[in-house]
């Protein structure tokens, strides 16, 4: 998804800086960076200031999932899960809403999931994570929109990525029969959510988006 939204964005003429684990070779300019970390995340935005200018948007994309049973839930695995995508959030807002407020104008888009709206089998810590992130979109909406700063989110459901493995039971075809579009929704359906939010949807506050080949409506 974050490299069908780079490969999106960079296609409308836009500089994109890339925060995660690994390289990003599609970025202009890349930090190989844990964004739990919210010092080395303020030092990265500061460059990525410095280097190609202003930040008009923040996208967050880190996630991680693991399909486990609420009891056999760790006290670690839940606090990991929240980390990483609540402590994310916060950590890249925090750190690119100061300059934002003094340009009077930003966006920030948070990619959530279907399973925050409907929840899931064997889902409840990351499905608590991610329902987290709509309750902090939704708050921090409410919060900077006198500064002209928009917050939205993006909740897709099982997506056609490498991350998806062949045997997944959501690539199954009696999964498939269920939606009402019967395939997968693709990353680069998720991307134009998110230039939307980004580019478009100027009176668009505190939404989520919902590309999920209809299988929460």
């Amino acid at each position: 998804m974050g490299q069908a939204i780079t490969r999106r964005l960079t296609s409308l003429g836009m500089l994109v800086a890339g925060i995660d684990r690994v390289e990003s070779p599609l970025c202009d300019l890349s930090f190989v960076i844990d964004v739990t970390s919210h010092d080395d995340v303020a030092r990265a935005v500061k460059e990525v200031e410095s280097t190609l200018g202003p930040i008009d948007a923040l996208v967050t994309t880190a996630g991680h999932y693991e399909s486990v049973a609420l009891t056999d839930v760790t006290d670690e695995a839940a606090k990991r899960m929240l980390r990483v995508h609540v402590g994310g959030l916060f950590a890249c807002a925090q750190a690119v809403l100061p300059s934002m407020r003094e340009r009077g104008s930003g966006s920030i888009v948070a990619i959530t999931s279907e399973l925050a709206v409907g929840g899931g089998d064997r889902d409840s810590h990351y499905a608590m994570a991610k329902g987290a992130i709509i309750g902090v979109v939704r708050s921090l909406a409410a919060e900077v929109a006198a500064d002209g700063i928009r917050v939205n989110a993006v909740a897709p459901g099982p997506t056609n990525t490498p991350l998806l493995p062949d045997d997944s039971p959501w690539r199954a075809q009696d999964y498939l029969d269920t939606l009402p579009t019967r395939a997968l929704a693709e990353p680069e359906d998720v991307a134009v959510c998110v230039e939307y939010l980004i580019t478009g949807g100027l009176f668009t506050i505190g939404e989520v988006l919902n590309p999920n080949s209809g299988a929460v409506i």
